[in-house]
């Protein structure tokens, strides 16, 4: 056994994507996308962003509203990330950091087993 030690290795950095559609609703432009690794399906990332506002705490409620149309009551407070910069000007690199962040969490969640047990 100790021979076969080197010869098999678990793939630890497969690729995790995000695929989805884009919707646009007057102002607002809705992403949903399906987070696989490798060939494995994860969950669901939801998206949302109003385009007139560039400072989080200008528009919050009205995305909150907006989002538990969809999602339901879900939707309660600002995702961690963006708490402590709600008065400040929105950056892309918010947006790329707290997809690495659920990302992350997507990686540590054990995938789901089919029903009946292993195949």
């Amino acid at each position: 056994m100790l021979k076969l030690k080197g010869a098999y290795n678990i793939k630890g950095n497969a690729k995790i994507e995000s695929k989805g559609q884009r919707f646009e609703l007057v102002d607002f432009i809705v992403k949903v996308g399906s987070v696989s690794i490798g060939p494995s399906f994860r969950g669901i990332l939801v998206e949302v962003e109003y385009t007139p506002c560039d400072v989080p705490g200008n528009c919050f409620e009205l995305l909150k509203e907006f989002m538990q149309g969809f999602m339901g009551s879900s939707v309660q407070s600002p995702p961690q990330l963006i708490s402590g910069k709600m008065n400040e000007l929105y950056l892309a690199k918010f947006t790329v950091q707290q997809y690495l962040e659920h990302f992350n969490a997507f990686k540590r969640v054990q995938a789901p087993q089919p029903a009946g047990g292993r195949v």
